[in-house]
Protein backbone atom coordinates (compact mmCIF):
# COMPACT_ATOMS: atom_id res chain seq x y z
CA UNK A 1 0.00 0.00 0.00
CA UNK A 2 1.24 3.59 -1.39
CA UNK A 3 1.91 6.65 1.50
CA UNK A 4 -1.30 8.21 -0.12
CA UNK A 5 -3.45 4.99 0.06
CA UNK A 6 -2.58 5.19 3.84
CA UNK A 7 -3.59 8.32 4.13
CA UNK A 8 -6.72 8.04 2.51
CA UNK A 9 -7.26 5.34 4.67
CA UNK A 10 -6.65 6.78 7.86
CA UNK A 11 -8.57 9.84 6.76
CA UNK A 12 -11.68 7.97 5.88
CA UNK A 13 -11.08 6.04 9.12
CA UNK A 14 -11.84 9.33 11.37
CA UNK A 15 -14.23 10.88 8.97
CA UNK A 16 -16.62 7.66 10.13
CA UNK A 17 -15.08 7.95 13.66
CA UNK A 18 -16.27 11.93 13.59
CA UNK A 19 -19.50 10.61 12.30
CA UNK A 20 -20.38 8.22 14.75
CA UNK A 21 -18.88 10.65 17.69
CA UNK A 22 -21.84 12.92 16.70
CA UNK A 23 -24.64 10.29 16.61
CA UNK A 24 -23.48 8.97 19.58
CA UNK A 25 -23.49 12.64 21.58
CA UNK A 26 -26.73 13.11 20.00
CA UNK A 27 -28.38 10.05 21.79
CA UNK A 28 -27.61 12.08 25.14
CA UNK A 29 -27.38 16.14 24.05
CA UNK A 30 -30.68 16.33 23.13
CA UNK A 31 -31.35 19.36 20.81
CA UNK A 32 -27.53 21.01 21.81
CA UNK A 33 -25.80 20.09 18.32
CA UNK A 34 -23.37 23.22 18.77
CA UNK A 35 -22.12 22.25 21.83
CA UNK A 36 -21.81 18.31 20.80
CA UNK A 37 -19.87 19.81 17.32
CA UNK A 38 -17.56 21.53 19.61
CA UNK A 39 -16.85 18.69 21.54
CA UNK A 40 -16.41 16.66 18.59
CA UNK A 41 -13.79 19.08 17.15
CA UNK A 42 -11.73 19.37 20.16
CA UNK A 43 -11.73 15.85 20.17
CA UNK A 44 -10.42 15.40 16.52
CA UNK A 45 -7.84 17.92 16.76
CA UNK A 46 -6.22 16.88 19.93
CA UNK A 47 -6.95 19.87 22.24
CA UNK A 48 -8.59 20.76 25.22
CA UNK A 49 -12.71 22.05 25.62
CA UNK A 50 -14.16 24.24 28.51
CA UNK A 51 -17.50 24.48 28.68
CA UNK A 52 -19.27 27.65 30.34
CA UNK A 53 -23.13 27.94 31.31
CA UNK A 54 -25.78 27.90 34.21
CA UNK A 55 -26.25 24.85 36.38
CA UNK A 56 -28.29 22.37 35.40
CA UNK A 57 -27.87 22.80 30.96
CA UNK A 58 -25.98 19.77 31.04
CA UNK A 59 -22.28 20.34 30.81
CA UNK A 60 -20.68 17.31 33.12
CA UNK A 61 -23.54 15.37 31.22
CA UNK A 62 -21.78 16.06 28.14
CA UNK A 63 -18.24 15.63 29.01
CA UNK A 64 -19.06 12.14 30.81
CA UNK A 65 -20.46 11.19 27.06
CA UNK A 66 -17.99 12.24 25.33
CA UNK A 67 -15.46 10.03 27.18
CA UNK A 68 -17.63 7.09 27.10
CA UNK A 69 -18.20 7.31 23.53
CA UNK A 70 -14.01 7.54 23.17
CA UNK A 71 -13.65 4.33 25.14
CA UNK A 72 -11.54 6.42 27.27
CA UNK A 73 -10.49 5.95 30.55
CA UNK A 74 -12.35 9.16 33.03
CA UNK A 75 -11.22 10.50 36.10
CA UNK A 76 -12.97 13.52 37.76
CA UNK A 77 -12.03 16.57 39.93
CA UNK A 78 -14.79 18.64 41.71
CA UNK A 79 -13.84 22.00 41.87
CA UNK A 80 -13.79 23.85 44.97
CA UNK A 81 -12.28 26.45 47.06
CA UNK A 82 -10.19 23.78 49.35
CA UNK A 83 -8.83 21.86 46.56
CA UNK A 84 -4.89 21.90 46.52
CA UNK A 85 -2.78 21.68 43.02
CA UNK A 86 -1.21 18.14 44.34
CA UNK A 87 -5.18 16.66 44.57
CA UNK A 88 -4.80 17.17 40.76
CA UNK A 89 -1.12 16.08 40.00
CA UNK A 90 -0.39 13.82 42.42
CA UNK A 91 2.25 13.69 45.58
CA UNK A 92 5.51 12.34 46.05
CA UNK A 93 4.65 10.04 49.57
CA UNK A 94 7.66 8.95 51.99
CA UNK A 95 8.09 5.66 52.49
CA UNK A 96 9.37 4.25 55.59
CA UNK A 97 10.14 0.80 55.22
CA UNK A 98 12.19 1.54 51.71
CA UNK A 99 12.93 5.36 53.11
CA UNK A 100 12.54 6.68 49.70
CA UNK A 101 9.72 8.61 48.07
CA UNK A 102 7.24 7.17 45.60
CA UNK A 103 5.19 9.55 43.68
CA UNK A 104 1.14 8.86 43.56
CA UNK A 105 -0.33 9.93 40.48
CA UNK A 106 -3.08 11.83 40.80
CA UNK A 107 -6.48 12.15 38.54
CA UNK A 108 -4.77 14.00 36.00
CA UNK A 109 -3.33 10.72 34.56
CA UNK A 110 -6.22 9.75 32.30
CA UNK A 111 -7.06 10.17 28.92
CA UNK A 112 -9.92 12.37 29.58
CA UNK A 113 -9.96 14.31 32.86
CA UNK A 114 -13.10 15.99 33.73
CA UNK A 115 -12.87 19.31 36.17
CA UNK A 116 -15.83 20.38 37.10
CA UNK A 117 -16.82 23.89 38.12
CA UNK A 118 -13.02 24.67 37.67
CA UNK A 119 -13.38 28.43 38.15
CA UNK A 120 -14.43 26.99 41.81
CA UNK A 121 -10.81 26.70 42.34
CA UNK A 122 -7.87 29.24 43.17
CA UNK A 123 -5.51 30.42 40.74
CA UNK A 124 -2.63 28.64 42.27
CA UNK A 125 -4.91 25.06 41.85
CA UNK A 126 -5.96 26.59 38.16
CA UNK A 127 -2.06 26.32 37.94
CA UNK A 128 -2.00 22.90 38.23
CA UNK A 129 -3.17 22.11 35.03
CA UNK A 130 -1.30 24.46 32.99
CA UNK A 131 1.82 22.13 32.13
CA UNK A 132 -0.55 19.00 31.65
CA UNK A 133 -2.52 20.61 29.27
CA UNK A 134 0.72 22.22 27.22
CA UNK A 135 2.96 19.87 27.62
CA UNK A 136 1.12 16.78 28.76
CA UNK A 137 3.52 16.07 31.78
CA UNK A 138 3.48 16.65 35.12
CA UNK A 139 6.56 17.78 37.37
CA UNK A 140 6.96 16.59 40.65
CA UNK A 141 10.41 16.96 42.73
CA UNK A 142 12.64 17.86 39.57
CA UNK A 143 11.02 14.68 38.45
CA UNK A 144 8.57 14.95 35.19
CA UNK A 145 6.09 12.52 34.11
CA UNK A 146 4.68 11.62 31.34
CA UNK A 147 0.61 11.78 30.79
CA UNK A 148 -1.52 8.94 29.01
CA UNK A 149 -1.95 9.72 25.37
CA UNK A 150 -4.35 11.16 23.79
CA UNK A 151 -4.98 13.38 26.54
CA UNK A 152 -7.90 15.46 26.76
CA UNK A 153 -8.88 17.99 29.84
CA UNK A 154 -12.77 19.11 29.76
CA UNK A 155 -13.49 21.37 32.12
CA UNK A 156 -16.42 23.02 32.99
CA UNK A 157 -17.42 26.39 34.73
CA UNK A 158 -20.55 28.46 36.13
CA UNK A 159 -21.00 32.59 34.56
CA UNK A 160 -18.50 34.39 36.79
CA UNK A 161 -21.13 36.85 38.11
CA UNK A 162 -22.37 33.30 39.88
CA UNK A 163 -21.05 33.15 44.25
CA UNK A 164 -17.83 31.83 45.07
CA UNK A 165 -16.25 32.00 41.01
CA UNK A 166 -12.65 32.64 40.50
CA UNK A 167 -11.73 34.09 37.45
CA UNK A 168 -9.67 32.22 35.33
CA UNK A 169 -6.43 33.31 34.30
CA UNK A 170 -5.49 34.28 30.49
CA UNK A 171 -2.87 31.76 30.31
CA UNK A 172 -5.38 28.98 31.62
CA UNK A 173 -7.56 30.05 29.29
CA UNK A 174 -5.39 30.21 26.32
CA UNK A 175 -4.51 26.38 27.06
CA UNK A 176 -8.64 25.43 25.42
CA UNK A 177 -8.50 24.69 21.95
CA UNK A 178 -12.37 25.21 21.83
CA UNK A 179 -14.84 26.96 24.32
CA UNK A 180 -18.52 26.73 23.83
CA UNK A 181 -21.91 26.67 26.22
CA UNK A 182 -24.38 24.90 25.90
CA UNK A 183 -27.87 26.64 26.08
CA UNK A 184 -31.41 25.77 27.42
CA UNK A 185 -33.17 23.23 24.96
CA UNK A 186 -36.36 24.37 23.12
CA UNK A 187 -39.20 23.06 24.83
CA UNK A 188 -40.01 19.52 22.82
CA UNK A 189 -36.40 18.31 24.10
CA UNK A 190 -37.12 19.59 27.92
CA UNK A 191 -40.11 17.82 27.82
CA UNK A 192 -38.39 15.10 26.70
CA UNK A 193 -35.35 15.33 29.42
CA UNK A 194 -38.05 15.91 32.04
CA UNK A 195 -39.61 12.18 30.49
CA UNK A 196 -36.29 10.40 31.20
CA UNK A 197 -35.14 10.39 27.75
CA UNK A 198 -31.40 11.55 26.86
CA UNK A 199 -29.21 13.49 29.40
CA UNK A 200 -28.04 11.04 32.59
CA UNK A 201 -30.40 8.49 31.32
CA UNK A 202 -29.21 7.84 28.18
CA UNK A 203 -25.43 7.36 30.08
CA UNK A 204 -25.85 4.35 31.42
CA UNK A 205 -26.62 2.49 28.08
CA UNK A 206 -24.19 4.40 26.50
CA UNK A 207 -21.79 2.49 23.99
CA UNK A 208 -17.77 3.70 22.85
CA UNK A 209 -17.79 3.99 19.44
CA UNK A 210 -13.89 3.66 19.53
CA UNK A 211 -10.51 2.95 21.60
CA UNK A 212 -7.95 5.50 22.75
CA UNK A 213 -5.30 3.75 19.98
CA UNK A 214 -8.24 4.34 17.37
CA UNK A 215 -8.90 8.18 18.15
CA UNK A 216 -5.07 8.83 18.46
CA UNK A 217 -4.97 7.43 14.92
CA UNK A 218 -8.00 9.92 14.41
CA UNK A 219 -6.08 12.81 15.48
CA UNK A 220 -2.82 12.05 14.15
CA UNK A 221 -4.86 11.75 10.54
CA UNK A 222 -6.96 15.28 11.16
CA UNK A 223 -4.03 17.15 11.63
CA UNK A 224 -2.74 15.57 8.46
CA UNK A 225 -5.28 16.97 6.23
CA UNK A 226 -3.79 19.76 3.69
CA UNK A 227 -4.27 22.99 4.73
CA UNK A 228 -4.15 25.59 1.75
CA UNK A 229 -1.57 28.58 2.32
CA UNK A 230 -3.89 31.25 1.79
CA UNK A 231 -5.92 29.33 3.63
CA UNK A 232 -3.63 29.23 6.53
CA UNK A 233 -2.94 33.21 6.43
CA UNK A 234 -6.78 33.87 6.39
CA UNK A 235 -6.76 32.23 10.00
CA UNK A 236 -3.84 34.59 11.16
CA UNK A 237 -5.50 37.46 9.56
CA UNK A 238 -8.57 37.12 11.68
CA UNK A 239 -5.80 36.36 15.18
CA UNK A 240 -3.74 39.47 14.00
CA UNK A 241 -7.60 41.50 13.87
CA UNK A 242 -8.03 40.59 17.40
CA UNK A 243 -5.08 42.41 18.67
CA UNK A 244 -6.59 45.28 17.02
CA UNK A 245 -9.71 45.48 17.68
CA UNK A 246 -12.00 48.11 19.84
CA UNK A 247 -12.02 47.43 22.82
CA UNK A 248 -9.86 44.48 23.22
CA UNK A 249 -6.59 44.93 25.59
CA UNK A 250 -4.77 41.15 24.77
CA UNK A 251 -5.99 39.33 21.31
CA UNK A 252 -5.41 36.06 19.97
CA UNK A 253 -2.06 34.41 20.77
CA UNK A 254 0.02 32.89 18.12
CA UNK A 255 -1.21 30.10 19.53
CA UNK A 256 -4.32 30.87 19.13
CA UNK A 257 -4.06 30.57 15.29
CA UNK A 258 -2.27 27.31 15.49
CA UNK A 259 -5.65 25.94 17.17
CA UNK A 260 -7.83 27.73 15.04
CA UNK A 261 -6.24 25.72 12.11
CA UNK A 262 -6.54 22.56 13.68
CA UNK A 263 -9.77 23.34 14.33
CA UNK A 264 -10.36 23.79 11.64
CA UNK A 265 -9.08 20.82 10.05
CA UNK A 266 -11.39 19.13 12.45
CA UNK A 267 -14.07 20.74 11.34
CA UNK A 268 -13.21 19.66 7.36
CA UNK A 269 -13.19 15.79 8.67
CA UNK A 270 -16.63 16.16 10.78
CA UNK A 271 -17.86 17.34 7.39
CA UNK A 272 -16.75 14.69 5.19
CA UNK A 273 -14.01 16.68 3.65
CA UNK A 274 -10.50 15.76 2.48
CA UNK A 275 -9.24 19.77 2.88
CA UNK A 276 -9.47 22.73 4.73
CA UNK A 277 -11.74 25.90 3.57
CA UNK A 278 -12.18 28.89 4.58
CA UNK A 279 -15.94 28.27 5.79
CA UNK A 280 -14.36 25.65 8.02
CA UNK A 281 -12.02 28.69 9.79
CA UNK A 282 -15.48 30.61 10.09
CA UNK A 283 -17.36 27.90 11.60
CA UNK A 284 -14.80 27.25 14.66
CA UNK A 285 -13.55 31.04 14.77
CA UNK A 286 -15.98 32.21 17.29
CA UNK A 287 -15.38 29.08 19.49
CA UNK A 288 -11.88 29.01 18.92
CA UNK A 289 -10.96 32.76 20.14
CA UNK A 290 -13.64 34.61 21.99
CA UNK A 291 -12.75 33.04 25.32
CA UNK A 292 -8.90 34.20 24.78
CA UNK A 293 -9.98 37.74 24.31
CA UNK A 294 -9.44 39.99 27.01
CA UNK A 295 -11.76 43.26 26.55
CA UNK A 296 -11.75 46.20 28.15
CA UNK A 297 -14.73 45.36 30.36
CA UNK A 298 -12.64 42.64 31.99
CA UNK A 299 -15.55 40.18 31.54
CA UNK A 300 -14.39 36.50 31.19
CA UNK A 301 -17.74 35.08 29.74
CA UNK A 302 -16.80 33.55 26.85
CA UNK A 303 -19.53 35.04 25.43
CA UNK A 304 -18.73 38.58 25.66
CA UNK A 305 -16.52 38.93 23.21
CA UNK A 306 -18.27 36.62 20.22
CA UNK A 307 -19.30 39.60 18.75
CA UNK A 308 -15.71 40.94 18.54
CA UNK A 309 -15.20 37.78 16.45
CA UNK A 310 -18.37 37.78 14.56
CA UNK A 311 -17.54 41.51 13.45
CA UNK A 312 -14.11 40.66 12.20
CA UNK A 313 -15.37 37.66 10.39
CA UNK A 314 -17.37 40.20 9.20
CA UNK A 315 -14.47 42.52 7.46
CA UNK A 316 -11.72 40.01 6.76
CA UNK A 317 -11.92 38.97 2.98
CA UNK A 318 -11.63 34.81 2.34
CA UNK A 319 -9.29 34.36 -0.02
CA UNK A 320 -10.85 33.18 -3.60
CA UNK A 321 -10.77 29.83 -4.75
Amino acid sequence: MSALDARVRDLDAAIALGQALVRNLELVMLGSENALLAAATAALSGGHLLIEDVPGVGKTVLARALATSLGAELSRVQGHPDLLPSDITGVSVFMPDTAQWDFRPGPVFAHVVLVDELNRTPPRTQSALLETMEERQVTIDGESWPLPQPHMVIATQNPRSQRGTFPLVESQLDRFAIATPIGYPDAAHEARLALHAGGTYALADLLPVCTPEVWRSAQEATEAVPVHQSVAEYAVAICRATRSAPGVLVGASPRAAIWLIRSAQAHAVLASRSFVVPDDVKAVAVACLSHRLLTVDGDDSIGQSASVVRGILETTPSPRP
